[in-house]
């Protein structure tokens, strides 16, 4: 297949295939790959291989979501990584939202099998000017069940400050036969596992040591700036924030998703190179330790 081929699979994945830099990007809480398609698209134009997985859970009614945990979600990363491995000699793994807990957790977990993330609006709280400030109660439960009973429905503008595009999007989704209320409906047990999520991750950012590139906007309706502040504090690695100020949450398909996939493409590039570098280095060395023996 060349490198602008594209594979659709039936269960929801999409696979841009193209070179040996392989790229993991993961949709956020409740959404689908159509999220990252602008950007993947750039980056397979790029000549990378690009895979996004739909998470378990994410297709089809809130209850099946709503029966699924955060560790469930993982489960699916982890499969897609390995899938995307086996064609890779490079990999940035990297997500929208919640997404970007699932990509940071993988590149701890596996820290010699992640070259560097790609961050969309990071997202370990919805804290959002559109977001009722009453969902913090939900942190103050312990059990799942209980927070089931509390059904929380996001609201307009979704996420997409254009509003052309925000109605083609939603007449994209709906026209998979998705109901709105199944869209942006959340039981509170979901945002109760990606909370713990979260909780977990957090944990680990210290321990994250490869480069990261954040993008957020300072006008985010869904998650406050300070989201991504938190990551640049605290993550191991090199981290670069870019901050956008004509876009809501979804920064990659609003209006400075151009600019989102052109910088993407950049620090792509630049993963490549570091990589190369080190390959080079580690050949000197090689070398060097051979002549030393020879001696």
């Amino acid at each position: 297949m060349s490198a602008q081929a594209k594979l659709e699979c039936d269960n929801g994945h999409v696979l841009f295939d193209g070179g040996r830099v392989g790229i993991l990007l993961i949709h956020g809480l409740g959404g689908t790959p159509v999220e990252l398609k602008f950007v993947a698209q750039a980056l397979n134009r790029a000549g990378h291989t690009v895979y996004c997985p739909l998470l378990v859970g994410h297709s089809g009614s809130g209850e099946r979501l709503d029966a699924t945990t955060w560790m469930d979600w993982y489960k699916s990363v982890e499969q897609a990584h390995d899938a995307l491995k086996e064609r890779s000699e490079v990999i940035i793994v990297g997500g929208l939202s919640a997404g970007v807990l699932l990509a940071l957790h993988l590149a701890a977990e596996r820290p010699q099998e992640v070259d560097g993330t790609l961050l969309y609006s990071p997202t370990f709280w919805p804290d959002g000017w559109a977001i009722p400030r009453y969902i913090g109660l939900l942190k103050l439960l312990p059990y799942k069940w209980l927070a089931d009973l509390i059904n929380l429905q996001e609201r307009a503008p979704y996420g997409i400050k254009d509003e052309r595009i925000r109605e083609v999007v939603l007449n994209s989704l709906q026209s998979e036969g998705r109901p709105i209320r199944d869209m942006f409906g959340r039981k509170g047990g979901t945002v109760l596992e990606f909370h713990w999520l979260a909780k977990t991750v957090e944990r680990e950012l210290g321990s994250i040591k490869k480069p990261s590139l954040i993008f957020h906007s300072r006008f985010d309706d869904q998650s406050d700036l300070s989201n991504s502040v938190l990551l640049q504090r605290k993550l191991g690695g090199l981290t670069e924030l870019v901050v956008l100020n004509d876009s809501y949450h979804v920064v990659t398909l609003d209006r400075q998703r151009t600019d989102v996939a052109d910088r993407s493409v950049a620090f792509c590039a630049w993963v490549m190179r570091q990589h190369e570098q080190q390959q080079e280095m580690r050949r000197l060395k090689h070398a060097a330790d051979r002549s030393t023996a020879a001696l």
